[in-house]
């Protein structure tokens, strides 16, 4: 053992030189390359592409037809490489209401919105929109601000409430008069002396309506329709010198002489042409596109909006019409009166903007979306692009107007629509816009809206006279006005109390449930095996009943003694429903369960009788009678969208089209003079109609 121990020694030494030996000559290289590790992943992670915001933009969608607007989106990405802009349309007019409001309850709303103006006043009422007057307010220091002396006061002031800037306006429209140069030659009138005022469009409406030589002179051609195009009483009665609301915007004026009289003459004219219903039957077989009734010749004269110029470009670009601007009454055109030192002109505007939703995750990026949006270059490919898609299909390119006036006039200078009589029409329209007024700004807007639509319909089928049917919805209006206001007095509703007493209720209904099963099974071991068995398997139905029937359905209950607008909380308002639905709603309500009885009066009896008679029909023994069970089985099976567009094609008013009116205009007409019916288009037909739909 002593001698083996230095040589033991001796092997561990140079074992542990050997290991330093190889150590050292290891180190250079594997300092080498740890380095170059360390600076590759350095490398690596400056070169990796940084992580892209995701702009998501609701109300816009790329289509097929959109390829203007993609291009100015996709010019924006490539100036941004940061940001990645996600187009959904989510719902008509911008914005559907109902998923808007449940995306900013649950803190996931869109980080832009396009939306139309008409309702920017609505939703920031309810704090649904962030106020942009910050960014406006930093853009004063940036080279081509965005500014609001560059934008029509109408686009601009219809995106303001209560002092503050809730969205930035991108599009106009406005409304003018379309004419048929070939009706008013057919009638003797000179085709280059459009009517002036409404005395003269009444009267043209009259010289240039053509009836049918059937028995009962039914419209061939309209002259000019009151309510149809796009102008409503709004148009009318502002030319008529009259308000909706007051300049504070607490008192609703729907009525006054001035828009009453409007009303009045839109009803003359109706009456002149044979009647609301006579008419609207006609307009009912009215189509779009290049069936539109003033592109076939149906209706000779019309208001509608600027974007018809577009669809006039697209289906007849060589159609032979002019434009003007709307009628106004002799005292506005002349200036006296009331109307002294007024624009003899009115028309008016709406269109869309973008705003930020309360909550937006990416502020800042809708902010430099929303200045790209409306920026002259952005415009200027937006329009090259869209007008490269039109004339590679064919069709002459008319630019869409931009909320802009310089914008607008640089685009008239570089892409005028294509020959003299688009040109006019686009001139016109622009020409016209500094004269276009706005819908109020409120919150009430749509009710405003729903209110004005309502009395004019009911004074055009003679339920009323104008002034009565426009005071009764100034008072409705008047009401839900007031009781806004008044809605900040009343107290929050406490939710404590009533789930108490729910809790209490449902803890006593199983008890006395526990204590009466229990009493069922007495001492079985099996019967209580089977009902926890049982129980466990409906468990689930259980839950979402309790969970998505049950609970809604006491919420509701709960909230029906609330005032509640779902972005606010709720607040108590006793029995203030209830009396509104029993008052104010009466009518209706009234008209609802009447509806319902006719409905359960006629139609099941008749469906009955009908079921019965061709069930037995089906069981008697005749030869064929497998194929007549096929042929009449075969509507189970259709699907109801195409139900629903063969019964249009069947009970269309339109003799030319509805199956039955045809029918009927070839007998029962000549015959006993008989008018066809109108079916949907006529309130005292559509019921019959739904009852005849309901037998298939």
């Amino acid at each position: 053992m002593p001698d083996s121990l230095p040589v033991f020694l001796e092997q561990m030494c140079a074992t542990r030189r050997c290991h330093s030996r190889v150590m050292r000559a290891l180190a250079k290289p594997l300092f080498l390359l740890s380095a170059l590790l360390t600076l590759g992943t350095h490398s690596w992670a400056q070169s990796k592409p940084a992580k892209k915001t995701k702009l998501v933009v609701w109300g816009l969608q790329s289509g097929t037809e959109t390829a203007g607007q993609d291009a100015q989106v996709a010019e924006f990405e490539r100036r941004n490489p940061d940001i990645d802009v996600s187009l959904l349309s989510i719902g008509t007019g911008g914005m559907n209401p109902q998923k808007l409001m449940t995306a900013i309850v649950g803190g996931t709303p869109p980080d832009l919105i396009n939306q139309d103006r008409f309702t920017i006043g609505d939703w920031a009422s309810r704090d649904a929109f962030e106020p942009l007057d910050k960014y406006l307010a930093a853009e004063k220091s940036t080279p081509n601000p965005l500014v609001e002396k560059d934008f029509y006061p109408a686009a601009w002031n219809e995106a303001v409430y209560k002092k503050h800037v809730y969205a930035i306006p991108t599009n106009i429209d406005d409304r003018i008069l379309y004419y048929s140069k070939k009706a008013f030659r057919e009638v003797g009138l000179d085709p280059n002396k459009p009517p002036r005022t409404w005395e003269e469009l009444k009267e043209y409406a009259q010289k240039l309506t053509k009836r049918k030589d059937d028995a009962v002179k039914s419209l061939e051609r309209a002259g000019f329709i009151p309510n149809y195009g796009n102008s409503w009483l709004y148009l009318y009665a502002w030319q008529n010198g009259a308000e909706f609301m007051s300049q504070d915007g607490r008192t609703c004026t729907l009525y006054s002489p001035a828009s009453a009289g409007a009303l009045q003459y839109m009803v003359d004219i109706y009456d002149m042409m044979g009647k609301f219903d006579k008419v609207n039957k006609f307009q009912s077989g009215f189509q779009s596109a290049e069936q539109d009734p003033f592109i076939s010749g149906k209706i000779a004269m019309v208001i509608n909006g600027s974007w018809n110029v577009n669809t006039i470009a697209r289906y007849a670009p060589d159609l032979d019409f002019g434009v003007a601007p709307p009628p106004v009454p002799a005292g506005r055109l002349e200036g006296k009166g009331r109307f002294a030192g007024q624009k003899p002109y009115i028309t008016w505007s709406g269109g869309s903007s973008l705003a930020i939703p309360i909550g937006a995750r990416h502020p800042e990026e809708a902010w430099r979306f929303i200045k790209w949006m409306n920026s002259q270059e952005g415009a200027i490919i937006a329009a090259t692009a869209q007008r490269k898609f039109n004339l590679g299909k064919g069709r002459p390119y008319v630019f869409e107007l931009t909320a802009q006036p310089k914008i607008n006039e640089a685009l008239l200078s570089q892409f005028p629509p294509a020959n003299a009589n688009l040109q006019a029409a686009q001139k016109t329209v622009i020409d016209m816009l500094p004269a276009a007024r706005y819908r109020p700004v409120t919150f009430i807007g749509q009710t405003l809206w729903d209110a004005h639509a309502r009395a004019a319909d009911r004074a055009f089928q003679h339920q009323g006279t104008p002034k009565e049917n426009l005071q009764t919805q100034q008072y409705l209006v008047q009401k839900e006005l007031n009781t806004a206001f008044a809605r900040e007095n009343l107290p929050l509703f406490n939710f404590t109390p009533s789930l108490i007493v729910i809790g209490v209720l449902c803890a006593v209904g199983l008890l006395i449930g526990g204590y009466r099963i229990k009493k069922q099974l007495g001492n079985s071991r099996m019967a209580k095996r089977e009902a926890v068995a049982g129980y466990l398997m409906a468990s689930p139905w259980i839950f979402g009943f309790l969970l998505l029937t049950a609970g809604p359905l006491i919420a509701s209950i709960l909230l029906a003694f609330c005032d509640y607008d779902v972005l606010h909380a709720p607040r108590y308002a006793g029995l203030s429903n209830f009396q509104t639905l029993f008052t104010d709603d009466r009518e209706l309500m009234t008209k609802a369960f009447y509806n319902a009885a006719y409905l359960a009066i006629f139609g099941i009896p008749l469906g009955m009788a009908t079921g019965l008679g061709i069930a037995m029909l089906l069981n008697m023994k005749v030869k064929g009678m497998n194929w007549y069970r096929t042929a009449f089985y075969i509507p189970s099976i259709v699907p109801a969208i195409a139900s629903a567009v063969l019964w249009s094609w069947i009970l269309s008013p339109d003799s030319n089209k509805g199956l039955i009116n045809a029918l009927w205009n070839a007998t029962l007409t000549p015959w006993f003079h008989w008018e066809p019916p109108g079916w949907f288009s006529v309130a005292a037909w559509a019921k019959p109609g739904l009852i005849l739909q309901g037998l298939w």
